[in-house]
């Protein structure tokens, strides 16, 4: 396959249905539903147990990817959706929350383990490797969290919902950075702490 028509694959980990819909563990999905948007994309096709998007940025061939499987089990669908599409691991970028960085912080890193993340580490063990990018959204409310596991999965609050929008912007535009000026320079451009600071994170 040349080089020019190597698609990307872009895949956002969350839950289906609609009581997860607004939760902090769907921030992947959210985000992959704001790409769709900003691209002209529809996420309705059926595709190795995700709902599927295919359109195009930059001149690259783009497909958004939500798997249907629940997050724990992502894996095998990311796999399926590589190997049917041929999509080296270097052009997959995974977009997922993460409770160990604080609200509206996002990290854009190259490769890496799974830090405890089940999504994560689902789909590093079905397609066998770390080396692909990927995109942390901080989850973390800034005061201990008693049960990690039920906190992912409650709604957002007021407060949240009100700073979602722009974190979901701010995410898409890593996630187009990387295709568009690679994972080095998303890093310098997107990494952040928190919400109007744009240091990266440590």
């Amino acid at each position: 396959m040349e080089a020019s028509t190597v698609p990307w694959l872009v895949v956002g980990l969350g839950n289906p249905g609609p009581e997860y819909e607004w939760t902090p563990h769907n921030l992947g999905f959210l985000t992959v539903d704001r790409l769709a948007v900003s691209n002209k994309i529809r996420i309705d096709r059926k595709d190795s147990k995700a709902l599927v998007g295919a359109g195009s940025f930059c001149g690259k061939d783009l497909l958004l990817a939500k798997p249907q499987t629940f997050m724990n089990v992502s894996g095998p669908s990311v796999k399926a959706l590589m190997e049917k599409h041929e999509v080296p691991a270097s052009n997959l970028i995974v977009v997922y929350d993460e409770l160990d960085l604080p609200w509206t912080g996002v990290r854009v890193r190259p490769k890496g383990s799974a830090a405890g993340h089940n999504g994560i580490d689902s789909v590093i063990r079905s397609i066998g490797t770390m080396e692909f990018p990927r995109v942390r959204l901080g989850i973390n409310p800034g005061h201990k969290v008693g049960n990690g596991a039920k906190f992912v999965l409650e709604p957002f609050k007021k407060a949240q919902m009100r700073e979602l929008d722009e974190l979901l912007d701010h995410a898409a535009r890593a996630v187009e950075s990387i295709i568009a000026e690679g994972v080095e320079k998303s890093m310098t451009k997107f990494n952040r702490r928190a919400q109007g600071l744009n240091k990266e994170e440590e």
